[in-house]
């Protein structure tokens, strides 16, 4: 059983090692001491181990898993050294393979990207490139999406974002339900559960475009066409692309300027 080694004990991470063990892994997952509150009670929640070092968790490790801010990559790279070869797991935001590849010379590094809901085994699991070890250990946290280039990457960041955008627009819907009259609580379970309605659809029928389910059920005559035409005539979704376009080119500027 390979051995899998944390570096950076965030709230992401936590949710990594829930999620691993919650999916019936049960080799050695070996934590970094920083953060040492949560390290310890992961330690004792999920059978962990804490060491005494950045650079133990990595010598004791067969992937390492960098869970460290992009601000503090710097220091991290200089306090450590990988061994050649060895996988090194980045879930940095907008840290380029380069930028990796120069930080940490020798090392296999690969880029990864999942939500909270890793811990339910739910998350999107995205990885780039492809690599064996990598997806067979992260797979399990939910589904995965196996990227060729960096160019794809970027655009499944921006995707991600969508993710933390998500709440606020159902938030939205059902702040109106219960402005009308409806308990927070069924409001609450009407908006997720039409979300899922949704999801289920779609996912069951992958030779559908998205559009097409719609215009499926928003056809001429119904209340679900009288609300879609208040819709298209005042788009969000021009808002929701302004937002993308930001997100991106922010990524892509940050990958410019580091490698000047």
């Amino acid at each position: 059983m390979h051995s899998l080694g944390i570096l950076g004990v965030g709230e992401l991470s936590e949710k990594v090692v829930i999620g691993l063990r919650r999916s019936g892994f049960d080799g050695p997952i070996l934590l970094s001491p920083r953060n040492a509150q949560r390290a310890a009670l992961l330690a004792h929640e999920h059978g962990c181990q804490v060491l005494g070092s950045n650079q133990a968790v990595i010598d004791r490790s067969e992937l390492v898993i960098l869970g460290v801010r992009p601000h503090s990559l710097g220091e991290l790279a200089n306090e450590v050294r990988l061994r050649p070869g060895q996988r090194l797991v980045s879930l940095a935001a907008g840290v380029s393979l380069a930028q990796l590849a120069a930080a940490f010379p020798g090392a296999l590094c690969i880029r990864a990207m999942l939500s909270y809901a890793a811990q339910y085994n739910q998350s999107t699991v995205v990885v780039c490139p492809p690599d064996a070890l990598t997806t067979q250990r992260l797979g399990p946290l939910g589904k995965l999406v196996v990227l060729q280039s960096e160019p794809e990457f970027e655009l499944a960041t921006v995707a991600a974002c969508m993710n933390g955008w998500f709440y606020f627009l159902l938030h939205d819907l059902q702040q109106w339900l219960m402005d009308k009259g409806l308990p927070a609580a069924e409001a609450r379970a009407l908006v997720l559960g039409n979300l899922q309605d949704c999801v289920t659809s779609a996912e069951q029928q992958p030779g559908y475009t998205l559009k097409a389910l719609g215009q499926a059920i928003a056809t001429p005559g119904t209340f679900t066409a009288d609300g879609l035409a208040v819709l298209m005539h005042q788009p969000v979704s021009a808002t929701w692309g302004a937002a993308c376009e930001v997100v991106l080119d922010a990524l892509l500027t940050r990958a410019d300027l580091a490698d000047r």
